[in-house]
């Protein structure tokens, strides 16, 4: 798991970050696209 993976999900659980955001922290590096899928339930892409 990423170390930001937590912070990412709680966020968005929250609705404090939308998708595009969240595609913004795999394009950072602090998740995986894999991970964006298990936070959003959508495909990175």
């Amino acid at each position: 798991m990423s170390p930001k993976y937590e912070t990412v999900k709680r966020y968005y659980d929250l609705k404090v970050w939308n998708l595009e955001r969240v595609r913004l922290a795999v394009q950072k590096g602090w998740i995986t696209e894999a991970e964006f899928s298990e936070i959003t339930g959508q495909s990175y892409q």
